[in-house]
């Protein structure tokens, strides 16, 4: 449970020695350069046809804590409308484990005054906010968890829809590191797991109308993977089987820092690592799919960075992660913290930073860095005053409301993140983030199922330096300026206006290659699969029918799609959620492989690999290969034979005892792994080219 960014005040005559610092030139004379090369135009594909899922009225959400006593400021409920902040988590991290709610008490830590529940849901109410509340776990029960719903909704009538169980809980010293608190004297997950549904039973029986989530790790984030002493599998493979019959949603929490980010350049990696939650996420969802034997929602119920807290890319980081979650079947991203406190005073990215995770400043303050007799404290802003990580949030409401529809957008070169929203009202917001300080990127916007009406755009757009966000009418639909280290978003009109066509298919599933979908009704003439490659969406076939079988598609390969109405009249509905599968490899295969991480610590796994001869002569002379899903897993050591990886690719040639494999014989080799982040298991396995059974 960590802490957030700000912007700070330094008293005049600090402020005017940094200033000085930071501005002085060299003193030498001035020498004449030629004018720097015109940047690259950063092409951005828009595509609608491709649909990421729908905007959730809690999607945009903040912490609040019970030790801060500014949580339930007047101030702080125009703050969060301001930013449209749609869900609102209590009692604060790990204090939901320490949190008894009838008392209001945390024993063992500090709870500032005018924080009780009631307050807080006055604020939330206020906000038009809902409430994200943690049910103690650590040290409470279910009959207290279950008192708690029945007051807030059945005495209250609140309505507090969403309630998780615990936070960290694997931080409780089960796997050696501890944080958290658990009373229970098993701290295992399959304890976690078991009583968590004792939670969930008692706290439905008050109110059966509520969501529950579970807490599970993320991939590439200690302890995911991690077998511990006596237990048979890691925290997320032992805990999805056990709630899922009973569970609404799992709970996963993200601070990239240092272990993200290259040697000495911090800031540039913070800004890079959203792409790394996407794959995170990703291999969470397909782990659920595969655990649960459904597509469970995820709650992102804590995220900020470890690095330059303060500083404006803070707000660069803020906007590209919120949308990188929304997109990837997060249906709430809730930002640690409101306000949360000073740790230290220095610059990072040439930028003053008091390490506060906070979205808006507690008004406090700090020795600076380098004390002495003389030396002033250093101070934040007055209190409630938005550090850029706010300002990251608050743009979002330009272009991100509830109902709205998230689709595919994406630029042709790292510095510039793209991301785009089709409205509810039919128009068509493009969001924008350049990464890079020194350079202003041109912008070419190209549009796939979307035609603007050509009339100059409306742009919002916060730049550093920049205490607000700032509106414009500027550049055309598919052309702008993007400033350095900024965030823009540009919102566009369809050409013919709001197009009624049928209503989007519901959310398809996928059985082997068939794709299915629940009718549109009778407006649907016929429905268009469109398949995600990319930024675009590519049409796989057209049909009168709620299903369809898929053709051309490779064993192995993992394939996500659309499905589009279209009425008698050429009118597209828009697209459904999006479903992603894996192909299914021949079960006739000659060959056979069983892929198994074995163990993990975060940033490597031990892997092993069994190879099995199906056929009826024995298997000489056999190489086995495959291709990592993701970019950041990559080959060590290994055993059992040699193994030899480029980039993605990996081969095994066998040692000479493992030479042959006799006919329904098997070898099992294995390797220690490296990632970066998320580490999903290859899909498609060939032996000298042919592709195996994966088991």
């Amino acid at each position: 449970m960590p802490v957030r960014k700000a912007l700070f005040v330094l008293p005049a005559a600090l402020a005017v020695a940094v200033a000085s610092v930071w501005s002085a030139g060299t003193g030498t004379a001035a020498v004449r350069q030629a004018p720097p090369a015109a940047p690259d135009t950063v092409t951005v594909t828009v595509d609608t046809r491709a649909g990421l899922g729908t905007v959730h009225r809690a999607a945009v959400g903040a912490n609040a804590a019970i030790w801060d006593a500014r949580m339930n400021d007047p101030e702080v409920v125009r703050l969060y409308r301001r930013a449209g902040i749609g869900a609102v988590r209590y009692p604060g991290g790990s204090y939901g484990d320490l949190y008894h709610w009838e008392t209001h008490t945390a024993p063992g830590g500090y709870v500032a005054p005018n924080t009780e529940f009631d307050r807080f849901m006055g604020t939330v109410k206020a906000t038009g906010a809902q409430a994200v509340l943690i049910a103690n776990y650590g040290t409470g029960t279910p009959q207290e968890a279950a008192a708690w719903v029945r007051y807030a909704n059945v005495t209250k009538k609140y309505g507090v829809k969403y309630w998780e169980i615990g936070n960290e809980l694997y931080g409780n010293g089960h796997y050696g590191a501890q944080w958290e608190a658990d009373d229970h004297p098993d701290k295992s997950p399959t304890a976690y797991a078991r009583t968590t549904l004792e939670f969930v039973r008692a706290m439905k029986a008050a109110d059966p109308h509520i969501k529950i989530g579970a807490v599970l790790t993320l991939p590439g984030s200690w302890p995911d993977g991690v077998v511990a002493e006596g237990d048979a599998a890691n925290w997320n493979h032992t805990v999805i089987p056990i709630v899922a019959p009973e569970i609404d949603f799992f709970t996963v929490h993200w601070y990239p820092g240092t272990s993200v980010v290259t040697p000495g350049d911090d800031v540039p990696g913070m800004l890079a690592a959203p792409p790394m939650l996407a794959e995170m996420l990703a291999q969470v969802r397909a782990d659920v799919v595969a655990l649960a034997g459904r597509d469970v929602p995820l709650a992102l119920t804590e995220t900020a960075s470890n690095i330059g807290r303060n500083v404006h890319a803070a707000a660069l980081f803020a906007t590209d992660t919120y949308l990188t979650a929304l997109e990837n079947g997060v249906f709430t991203v809730d930002w640690w913290n409101t306000h949360n406190a000073v740790e230290k005073v220095g610059t990072v990215d040439g930028e003053p930073d008091f390490q506060d995770f906070g979205l808006l400043s507690s008004g406090q303050c700090a020795p600076p860095p380098e004390s002495g007799p003389d030396a002033q404290e250093v101070c934040q802003p007055p209190a409630n005053t938005p550090f850029p990580a706010y300002h990251g949030i608050e743009i979002l409401g330009t272009a991100v409301r509830p109902g709205d529809g998230l689709v595919k957008a994406a630029g042709d070169r790292p510095e510039v993140a793209a991301h785009a929203v089709w409205q509810a009202d039919g128009d068509l917001a493009v969001v924008l983030v350049n990464r890079d300080p020194g350079t202003a990127y041109p912008v070419r916007i190209r549009y796939e199922g979307f035609v603007p009406d050509g009339r100059t755009p409306v742009t919002h757009t916060f730049t550093r330096g920049a205490g607000a966000i700032v509106r414009s009418e500027q550049g055309r639909p598919d052309a702008q300026t993007l400033p350095p280290y900024s965030i823009m978003t540009v919102t566009l009109k369809p050409a013919k206006g709001p197009q009624a066509g049928p209503p989007a298919p519901g959310p398809p599933t996928a059985a082997g290659t068939t794709v299915s979908w629940p009718s549109s009704g009778p407006r649907a003439d016929r429905y268009e699969v469109y398949r995600q490659v990319g930024a675009q969406a590519r049409l796989l076939g057209v049909t009168r029918r709620t299903s369809l079988p898929l053709t051309g598609l490779a064993p192995g390969e993992t394939v996500t799609v659309n499905v589009l109405a279209r009425d008698h009249a050429g009118r597209t509905s828009r697209p459904s959620a999006p479903v992603t599968f894996t192909v299914p490899t021949p079960a006739d295969s000659a060959c056979a492989v069983r892929y198994r991480v074995t163990q993990g610590w975060g940033r490597g796994f031990r892997a092993e690999v069994t190879v099995t001869n199906r056929a009826a002569a024995d298997l000489t002379g056999w190489r086995l290969a495959f291709r990592f899903p993701v970019s950041g897993e990559r080959v060590g050591s290994g055993w059992g034979g040699t193994w030899t990886t480029g980039s993605q690719d990996v081969e095994f040639t066998p040692a000479p005892e493992n030479a042959t494999i006799p006919a329904g014989g098997s070898v099992t080799a294995g390797f220690v792994g490296a990632n970066e982040g998320a580490y999903p298991s290859p899909t498609v396995f060939r032996i000298n080219g042919t592709v195996c059974t994966t088991r």
